[in-house]
């Protein structure tokens, strides 16, 4: 069957059934049923390309055959492929080209013969696509209708941005008071928080910075408005709190500078935000710095009590996309159908946000063409030269990305993971451009590309520093990732890992390789899922089990 790939090109799904040892075939006298039971399944992605992915759970024996009716017909394996590796399916010569998606993912180092396995250790990596001369706001995107009707149950805050949660957040300034404000919540959440039953949690955030760095260097910004930004997050209510300890190079005044931003209870916003200073005289003895933050907890958790949730227009969900834990997988199955799923949301004039600077990197042209205008399609080239740069200095470059688990998962390199990446965002023109830590203003809807490092924890503090009320994850090789602000939503690429992960996945899209549902559907599914978790009537598995990830800020600048 053919199942089609927003925005890249058709994914055909061959349900061999042909099999054989050595050079003796199997007796096809066998019932179909009998045959499906172990039936080889490859997949390729369009017609040109020259490897199939194998799709069978353990991969396949040497020795099996390709039937007829598929590219590589009468093809023997000649060597055990693992799930999700790729198989030779015509000779390819030294030098000669890989191709996957129909883009060159390598070049042969030495001859490939058909039926072949082909890894990363047979391949060259294709040099990157220079970032001059490259298309921009050339491609018209689909037109589709808006997609009306639709909403979920959310809370409206004062400066017009929607949460999907009911937080209050402790802000912190250094990493040096993360201890005394882990025990603070502790505490709140036992003695105070029974008493108010509309707030869903209360958090630290907790980082890594703050002191013992070049405060004043130009990249130094970076780290800074991101934590200014998550403390502004809308799942959080405009209640901000923050626990200083008071010698820090991050003051309070910097973090969060008087009237900078708005702020939900009576204070003047002349005054800068509320704030807890562990080294004030007033403090005496570990207790009074928990009572002191406890104290201060109080009002913030009576207002936010006091909010309800109210019906919102799906428009107002601002979605981050993310993979990890990615396999060969990942574009065939769970990112194109969370592409299907961005457009739905841009058609209903939602925020989509996708990064990940070394996983669209392959891509670029793709992104420059997709520009709703040049000067978008100018920003993306800023952020992903200022990133090659940033690469130069520690001298590596992209290719440093793919992990040993994206290749055990079947990925060769950076060229091929990028191409399976860049479907999970749609087809949508890109509207915006965010630099890192940057957060989104009320007139930055559509398709967004949030300018961020590829790891998890780090585009996941980057995009909620954006502004993400919801978050979607997919994943091959399986990760427990997840966040304490906003709700993760988790799509596995492959039955098995939804199988075995069971109460870790809530979306399994390996269905689609299965046969047994279709990009569209799985999309339509995740939708539809996401507007439940918004408002509260769903919980993620990551929420269930309180998983969450450590808060990673992204700091270029230097460490004194």
């Amino acid at each position: 069957m053919t199942l089609f790939c927003p925005p890249m090109v058709p994914v055909v799904l061959y349900d061999n059934i042909g099999q054989c040892s050595s050079s003796i075939c199997r007796d096809m006298n066998q019932t179909t049923d009998q045959l499906r039971s172990s039936a080889p399944l490859t997949l390729r992605m369009h017609a040109a390309d020259n490897v199939a992915i194998v799709a069978n759970n353990g991969g396949l024996p040497a020795g099996t055959l390709l039937p007829e009716g598929v590219p590589g017909a009468g093809i023997c394996l000649r060597d055990k492929v693992p799930q999700g590796h790729k198989v030779a399916l015509t000779d390819i010569a030294t030098g000669e080209v890989v191709r996957r998606y129909n883009v060159p993912i390598g070049y042969a180092l030495k001859d490939i013969p058909a039926g072949a396995w082909v890894h990363e250790r047979l391949l060259q990596m294709p040099s990157a696509r220079a970032l001059e001369g490259l298309p921009l706001a050339t491609v018209i995107p689909p037109q589709h209708e808006p997609l009306a009707g639709y909403s979920f149950e959310g809370y409206r805050n004062a400066d017009g941005s929607v949460g999907t949660r009911n937080i209050l957040a402790i802000t912190t300034t250094v990493q040096c008071v993360a201890g005394v404000v882990a025990q603070a919540v502790a505490r709140i959440k036992a003695e105070l928080l029974p008493g108010y039953p509309n707030v869903d949690d209360v958090i630290g955030l907790e980082h890594s910075y703050g002191c013992g760095v070049a405060i004043d260097a130009p990249d130094a910004v970076i780290p800074i408005r991101t934590l200014r930004h998550i403390s502004l997050n809308p799942n959080f209510g405009g209640e901000v709190l923050v626990v200083s300890l008071g010698c820090e190079k991050l003051q309070p005044d910097r973090l969060l500078p008087p009237g900078s931003f708005a702020i939900s209870d009576e204070r003047d916003p002349a005054l800068g935000p509320e704030t807890v200073c562990l080294q004030d005289d007033q403090h005496v003895g570990f207790m009074s710095m928990l009572d002191d933050i406890l104290a201060s907890a109080r009002p913030h958790l009576e207002r936010l009590n006091k909010r309800r949730r109210e019906t919102i227009p799906a428009s107002e969900l601002v979605v981050g996309v993310q993979c990890g834990g990615s396999d060969a997988f990942s574009g065939v199955t769970a990112n194109p159908a969370v592409g299907f799923c961005a457009d739905l949301l841009v058609r209903a004039g939602a925020t989509v946000m996708f990064s990940e600077n070394t996983e669209v990197r392959d891509a670029v042209e793709q992104l420059t063409s997709r520009a709703a205008t040049p000067e978008v399609a100018q920003a993306i080239i800023r952020e992903l030269g200022w990133y090659d740069r940033y690469l130069d200095r520690g001298q590596v470059d992209r290719a440093a990305n793919t992990t040993p688990g994206n290749k055990a998962g079947g990925l060769s390199n950076i060229a091929e993971k990028a191409m399976g990446s860049i479907i999970k965002s749609g087809s949508s023109a890109i509207s915006h451009v965010l630099a890192p830590g940057e957060k989104l203003r009320p007139d930055q809807r559509g398709l967004v590309y949030a300018a961020t490092p590829a790891s998890d924890f780090i585009c996941g503090t980057l995009q909620l520093a954006a502004g993400m009320n919801l978050h979607v994850f997919t994943t091959g090789r399986g990760t427990p990732y997840g966040l304490a602000v906003c709700p993760v939503i988790k799509v596995a690429t492959r039955s098995d890992l939804a199988r075995r992960w069971h109460d870790l996945m809530d979306v399994n899209a390996g269905r689609i390789a299965d046969g047994e549902s279709t990009i569209e559907q799985t999309g339509w599914e995740l939708f539809h899922l996401m507007l439940d978790v918004a408002s509260g009537r769903k919980k993620t598995w990551a929420e269930h089990w309180k998983l969450h990830n450590a808060l990673v800020l992204f700091n270029p600048a230097p460490v004194t």
